[in-house]
């Protein structure tokens, strides 16, 4: 039982690790080939996520959306994997929530912005399923869960639920952020002239971050 476990173990960090460093060698490529119309390179501020997977407007764009595809359906495989070592009935919904996360991950390169209407949806689910995922976290530890369990797997859980939250609701606020209103995750191409700060591209890049430093504590939480 014991060897099982391992082994189990062994394959859900494996998968974790290949998954997490695909996402972030296919964002990083796409970043440093990146260039717009204006010959101007990539911005964290003002470009969005969605933009370097734009076919005919991003070099590199099949390197995200490929990393994006293939590192998510490898993070699927360290959550099926992780259930299998659930200690308590609690982690079933996290993990499984986790698992639906990066489903829509995996749709949001399947589907670029190209294909706008299933993009944003994927997008959509992602940043609800995600903040879903790290209040179940939270609920788990509340409750003595062991599995998953550390220091920074707890703060970073708690910032991935503010910052999702934020990016779902600040644009409901009447701060004049988007036009009309719109929900973020619908803003994800802008025409120029761009602001030096543009609140959707920056919240977006900003909660990715940290979800993605979430997902590599929980990755090496399965280490033995």
């Amino acid at each position: 039982m014991i060897e099982k476990s391992k082994k189990l173990s062994d394959l859900a960090f494996k998968f974790g690790a290949l998954g997490s460093l695909g996402l972030i060698i296919g964002i990083m490529l796409s970043v440093m080939g990146f260039e717009d119309v204006e010959g101007h390179g990539f911005n964290f501020l003002n470009h969005t996520f969605s933009e370097l997977g734009h076919y005919g407007h991003s070099t590199f764009a099949v390197v995200v959306n490929g990393g994006l595809f293939f590192g998510s359906l490898s993070l699927i495989l360290f959550c099926l994997f992780a259930i299998q070592l659930a200690d308590n009935k609690l982690l079933y919904p996290l993990l499984l929530s986790l698992t639906f996360t990066f489903i829509t991950l995996a749709a949001a390169g399947l589907f670029p912005v190209n294909v706008y209407h299933l993009h944003t949806a994927a997008l959509k689910y992602f940043f609800y399923s995600g903040a879903i995922s790290a209040f179940l976290y939270l609920i788990n530890i509340f409750m003595k869960g062991q599995l998953l369990y550390s220091r920074w797997n707890i703060l970073m859980a708690l910032m991935t639920l503010i910052s999702f939250i934020s990016f779902l609701l600040l644009s409901h606020k009447s701060f004049g952020l988007t036009p009309g209103d719109r929900p973020f995750y619908q803003e994800m191409v802008m025409t120029l002239p761009r602001p030096e700060i543009w609140w959707p591209a920056t919240l977006e890049w900003l909660s990715i971050g940290i979800f993605m430093l979430w997902t590599i504590g929980l990755v090496r939480s399965m280490k033995t």
